[in-house]
């Protein structure tokens, strides 16, 4: 797409937006623009969607970022297949969820594995996701 690195900042001020109303008028903007008026589907997609979207403006910066970005989501998603690809069978419900757990573990753990293997920011997610959701998460 020849309009990339034009479009992906107009859309990063979406969803990005400290507040609901930013963000509308990010997309207003967008809308307004030389791009949104190329690119209609984009907008079209946006306004159906946006009451699915306007709850995620809730979360804290450091939550969004884990959301949204599909590297983080797809580090743990590999690291979880990697950790269960050649697993024949598990002797116990326990072994099912120690291995996850374990392979999540890695991920996170800077001292586990080297720096560029971390998950940018997901400390940061991880104590935002504890206090947003404190009834369902424990860290220990």
């Amino acid at each position: 797409m020849r309009d990339h690195p034009k479009l992906v900042p107009a859309l990063k001020a979406i969803y990005t937006a400290p507040t609901e109303a930013a963000a509308e008028q990010a997309l207003d903007a967008f809308e307004a623009s030389e791009l949104g008026e190329r690119y209609r589907a984009i907008v079209r997609t946006w306004r159906s969607a946006w009451p699915e979207f306007t709850p995620y403006l809730a979360f804290p910066p450091a939550i969004r970022t884990v959301v949204y970005s599909t590297n983080m989501v797809e580090s743990i998603n590999s690291r979880l297949r990697k950790a269960t690809r050649n697993r024949g069978h598990f002797p116990s419900e326990q072994a099912v969820l120690k291995v996850p757990y374990l392979a999540v573990c890695e991920q996170i753990n800077p001292k586990a594995r080297d720096a560029n293997h971390v998950a940018a920011h997901w400390k940061e997610a991880l104590n935002q996701f504890s206090l947003f959701f404190e009834d369902r998460l424990s860290i220990q």
